[in-house]
């Protein structure tokens, strides 16, 4: 059975990636991980807690070690595998020999996982860390399938994961220092600016002049370095019937809590159905993931080669676009949402359920759900909060929970079309 990974950059992320049909979720303290600089995730006291919550619903939890330390770095990365281990994580994901080493002599029964940072390509790459204990590799971003599956014949032991969905790094398998030659921030230690997704102002020089040209495609800018978003969930029929892949694997551990349940549903639903069917009706899934904020959609390199893709890139603009917004997320009690855009009286939200659970139509004062053309909605008559105010709107910034007509599961989204 092919394992569904997903971010989890907190622990609502965390529960949000299980509730909507993740088998494993990967996260981190925020200590050598990539992404320490641009979402906390957690501290020790909260991963622990997200751990055992994780386990308690059969969900696996691998830990991200996967930046590139420095000689004085080395004691302290040594005390945080040490804790990792004491809170029981099911995976280290690594990126270098050195913690590789040392965290097999610390844990040897953690499993260790292979970040697509070390950039493992062929099945020479394979064999090495196989003797070295690695048991899964995250297969470098320029791999194909068909590279794969000549790997996987070679070399049977090893798990593979790929990436199937999120962000793109236009450099070689994330290795970037644009970062650090413009704000002095190390993407491969955790502080990655984003640079590439900045415009650029271009300018031919005639050394004989000094005289500058300025080369400009679009007006604000040339976004010559913004690679589109991964998207292979039209891809997964074919993913599965390989036999080769073990993991498929979503980024976004930075990305809003609606991308984490959205994406992972999609991608658990394409593959259940897959699976039991025999094919994929994947399009209605892609138009799930289509309400989400992307820059633009590309399968990469899965079934081409680096060089024989022109379609990767967006020159355009380096802005996530999308025409849904998410209006709320009910609470733990589920009588409840939180606003998370503006809702007046008289709007209708579409529902988005978490995997595998139902509801009831329902009417009163407050609202009514009801179900209409396959989806279920949510009209609101009045918005009213816990405590009993009612108001004539309600926007992202109030932190009051507003009630709803009746109970809905927790972490259920509401969204509307922002035409």
């Amino acid at each position: 059975m092919i394992e569904l990974l997903s971010p989890a950059g907190d622990f609502e992320k965390l529960k949000i990636a299980i509730e909507y049909g993740a088998d494993a979720v990967y996260a981190g303290v925020s200590h050598f991980s990539l992404r320490c600089h641009s979402g906390k995730e957690f501290d020790y006291e909260t991963f622990n807690k997200a751990v055992k919550y994780a386990h308690n619903k059969g969900v696996k939890v691998y830990a991200t070690v996967n930046a590139f330390p420095f000689e004085n770095q080395l004691p302290l990365i040594e005390s945080h595998i040490k804790k990792l281990k004491e809170i029981g994580v099911d995976a280290f994901i690594i990126s270098t020999l050195g913690v590789l080493y040392k965290a097999k002599e610390i844990a040897p029964e953690i499993d260790i996982h292979l970040s697509t940072q070390a950039n493992a390509l062929s099945s020479w790459d394979y064999m090495a860390y196989r003797d070295l204990g690695v048991k899964r590799i995250i297969a470098a971003r320029e791999a194909t399938l068909k590279d794969l599956t000549k790997i996987k014949e070679k070399v049977p032991e090893i798990e593979i994961e790929i990436f199937v969905h999120g962000a793109m790094c236009f450099a070689y398998s994330g290795r970037c220092l644009l970062s650090a030659v413009q704000f002095g921030r190390n993407p491969n230690k955790g502080s990655c600016a984003n640079d590439c997704r900045y415009p650029y102002v271009l300018y031919a020089e005639n050394p004989e002049t000094g005289k500058l040209f300025k080369l400009e495609e679009y007006k604000d800018g040339t976004y010559i370095m913004n690679a589109k978003d991964l998207c292979l969930i039209e891809h997964i029929p074919e993913i599965i019937k390989s036999g080769v892949i073990d993991s498929v694997k979503i980024e976004g551990r930075t990305k809003a809590p609606y991308y984490v349940g959205v994406v992972t549903k999609a991608y658990r639903d394409a593959i259940d159905e897959y699976i039991k069917t025999g094919k994929c009706e994947c399009k209605k899934y892609l138009n799930e993931i289509l309400t989400t904020k992307n820059r633009g959609l590309t399968e990469a390199y899965i079934v081409k080669r680096p060089y024989e893709k022109d379609d990767t890139q967006n020159l355009e603009t380096s802005l996530t676009t999308g025409d849904w917004q998410v209006s709320g997320i009910v609470t733990e009690d589920g009588g409840h949402f939180m606003c998370k855009y503006k809702t007046y009286p008289g709007d209708v939200l579409e529902i988005v359920l978490p995997k595998n659970v139902k509801i009831e139509s329902c009417e009163n004062e407050i609202g009514k759900i009801y179900r209409e053309n396959g989806k279920w909605l949510l009209k609101l008559n009045k918005i009213v909060t816990q405590s009993g105010k009612e108001l004539s709107s309600v926007h992202s910034g109030n932190l009051n929970p507003i009630k709803l007509p009746c109970k809905l599961p927790y972490l259920t989204f509401l969204r509307k079309e922002d035409k």
